[in-house]
């Protein structure tokens, strides 16, 4: 069975499986990421409070997929939900950036899953003005954006 197949199989049951009737589900291949997408309406029990549940899904489907092999990144989304969430973690970097530099000390984000953390670390790094580190242990490590110091 292929790794889409695998995923695609996946993603039915456990849209199945938690009740989304009238969803449908879509894996898309690109390079070195394998997609799965599901459409419909009210996903929210999908992706869960704060991703969790869609964060779950994706962390199970790389195992299964991958089943102990070296294969391509797995992404799961759900109607455009993981770009809503890099503009809005885009925009919160981008305030405790300011706010940073504004007030010359080091800002605290709320806790973050390491997906999460890594996209904010990657927007904030080519500002050249800010920098920043995660700290604590999970499931409460949060990232830290402070102003650059200069030598």
């Amino acid at each position: 069975m292929s790794d889409a197949a695998v995923l695609q199989e996946l993603l039915e049951r456990v849209v199945g499986g938690i009740g989304l009737e009238g969803s449908r589900v879509e894996v898309l291949e690109d390079g070195e990421f394998l997609t799965g997408v599901v459409h419909g309406e009210e996903l929210g029990l999908f992706i869960g409070r704060h991703g969790q549940t869609i964060d779950a899904v994706q962390h199970l489907a790389q195992r299964a997929v991958a089943a102990g092999q070296a294969t391509r990144r797995i992404v799961i989304d759900a109607e455009g939900y993981r770009a809503r969430r890099a503009m809005a973690l885009h925009g919160q970097a981008d305030d405790a950036a300011a706010e940073a530099l504004r007030n010359d000390r080091a800002v605290a984000l709320d806790a973050m899953v390491p997906s999460e953390r890594k996209l904010v670390h990657e927007h904030l790094r080519e500002r050249g003005d800010v920098e920043t580190w995660s700290e604590g242990d999970d499931p409460d490590r949060h990232l830290v954006i402070a102003p650059l110091k200069r030598s």
